[in-house]
């Protein structure tokens, strides 16, 4: 069974985070200077919300505040759904689509943050499994080329 723990051995455990106190607009340059979709959000080394590309449409943009002016505090999504480094692919997929959200922030218990899986991290480790199996399934068929 493969885990979240496989994907952040892959891809690593840098997460980018910001303070509560930062401004939107600060947030949003971090963003598209790193090309993410989502940044923790850190109070004294401990997770305290994620602000998301939706929450800048939604609370940021819906509500015609002002990036410049605005804390991210006041606009995250303070009620953060983690998982473990042992959740299964399959379950991590599960929650994402049933909670309609598009990452996770990976903890151990009370333990500190180790990571952060999206969705696009999910669907590129399957896209790999599905090309391996079917590369299998060509030598089986036609032998080693």
């Amino acid at each position: 069974m493969v885990t979240v723990k496989d994907i952040l051995g892959t891809k690593g455990r840098h997460v980018w985070s910001v303070g509560p106190g930062a401004t939107v607009l600060e947030a949003a340059v971090l963003m598209n200077k790193h090309k993410i979709g989502a940044l923790v959000v850190m109070e004294a080394s401990r997770l305290v919300g994620i602000f998301t590309e939706r929450d800048v449409l939604r609370r940021v943009v819906g509500e015609a505040r002002d990036p410049a002016t605005t804390r991210v505090a006041d606009v995250m999504s303070a009620e953060v759904v983690c998982c473990s480094p042992e959740t299964s692919l399959e379950e991590a997929r599960g929650v994402m689509k049933n909670r309609r959200i598009r990452h996770l922030p990976v903890i151990e218990g009370d333990g500190p943050l180790l990571g952060l899986v999206s969705i696009g991290d999910l669907n590129a480790h399957q896209v790999h499994a599905q090309e391996q199996h079917i590369h299998l399934l060509n030598e089986y068929l036609y032998g080693r080329v």
